[in-house]
């Protein structure tokens, strides 16, 4: 398990998060989101991403939890991986072998009845092998479709027919407070249940700057190995794939990806192999009335008003921000229609977007507001 400060992971490989922390002056926010579906101008098949049935609510008493967990957990699998990394003092004096192997574990659940399901990308990422075992003792080796890095969510594929397949949920209509149950196999302790609430939804700075996803956040107790497993509701149905813990003494705090933007990820997935992230290109920086004086006083060009903002610190250079005319010290007010308060909504309001397609930015310009339509390119993708 990789570990951050402050953080722990869910999961034996590491899952990039920042620290939660102010941005630093400068920091690039790479603005991106799954937009729209990419098809091609003939009409093809969609692949269909589940196959469950509608699930019958349940009626609540004191057999809630187990009833819920009866409708999802045999659909909920452990996953085992195998890869080969650097053995950082092999080959030296005969000390060892150039690579070696290493093993980690995590969850996942089974969306189609042929074998598709979800999992998390961190949970997969270098994987020389897969291996899928079900909570009734089958096993398969498992295929990975796609990984997307950005949002944690992963497809995977065994060669079977007829299994369990876990119902999915609404995640835009959960609520705080709602019950929520999570299943997986934490320190490899297999068909592990626990039980919590949602204590917020849309938590776009859960994990620091540059996420891309509104988290999901429940006391649901969360350990390394449910990464990827899936958080239901009462009423046994999936609402999100657990992802990661932000510990404090005496306390921890589990973040699930909505399985709304799962299923959008997954989607792409399916049909063209990979997600697409729409792309501004701006820096960003989160302001406060303090940090507007110290930046004041110093005599920089840029005057900030003194209240809570966010801010365009540089635009990159034949970015689509540039060319739609976003300037620096321009203050972001909403994205489409939606309000945002720190580069964080920023970054997942443009989510929302898609490449191409306009995408209305409001800001303000020297106490004027103004409305500027961009078109988001696709985000460059990391070289090598």
């Amino acid at each position: 398990m990789h570990q951050l400060p402050k953080f722990t992971l869910p999961s034996d490989f590491r899952f990039s998060c920042v620290p939660n922390s102010l941005l630093p002056l400068g920091l690039l926010i790479l603005l991106g989101g799954c937009g729209g579906l990419w098809r091609n101008s003939n009409p093809v098949k969609t692949p269909q991403l589940s196959d469950g049935p509608s699930s019958a609510p349940i009626a609540l008493g004191s057999s809630f939890v187990a009833d819920a967990v009866a409708k999802v957990g045999p659909a909920v699998v452990r996953i085992d991986i195998k890869k080969e990394v650097t053995n950082p003092i092999g080959g030296i004096f005969g000390m060892g072998p150039p690579s070696q192997q290493q093993q980690g574990l995590g969850s996942g659940f089974i969306t189609r009845s042929d074998g598709l399901l979800l999992t998390n990308a961190h949970v997969v990422e270098g994987a020389g092998s897969v291996a899928v075992t079900l909570p009734d003792g089958r096993s398969f080796p498992g295929k990975v479709l796609g990984a997307d890095p950005l949002t944690d969510v992963a497809v995977v594929k065994v060669a079977a027919q007829g299994l369990p397949v876990a119902p999915l949920g609404n995640s835009a209509s959960v609520r705080p407070g709602e019950w929520a149950i999570a299943i997986g196999n934490p320190l490899g302790l297999d068909n592990t249940v626990t039980l919590g609430i949602v204590s917020a939804t849309a938590r776009t700075d859960a994990l620091g700057g540059g996420q891309r996803v509104a988290y999901i956040q429940t006391d649901a107790a969360v350990n390394p190995g449910n990464s990827g497993g899936p958080l239901i509701n009462d009423r046994g149905q999936v609402i999100g794939i657990n992802t990661a813990i932000r510990q404090a003494p005496g306390a921890g705090l589990s973040f699930a990806i909505p399985i709304n933007k799962a299923k959008t990820v997954a989607q792409q997935i399916l049909e063209g192999g990979r997600a697409s992230h729409p792309y501004l290109g701006v820096k960003l920086q989160a302001i406060t009335p303090q940090l507007a004086r110290e930046v004041n006083a110093t005599g920089n060009n840029c005057k900030l008003p003194e209240r809570n903002a966010v801010v365009v610190v540089d635009v990159v250079q034949n970015s689509p921000a540039a060319r739609g005319g976003i300037r620096s010290c321009d203050l972001i007010l909403k994205v489409a229609d939606q309000a945002v308060k720190s580069p964080s909504d920023v970054q997942v309001a443009v989510e929302g977007g898609q490449v191409g397609r306009e995408l209305l930015i409001t800001v303000e310009r020297q106490g004027k507001t103004q409305a500027l339509r961009l078109k988001p390119m696709e985000l460059p993708r990391p070289q090598g």
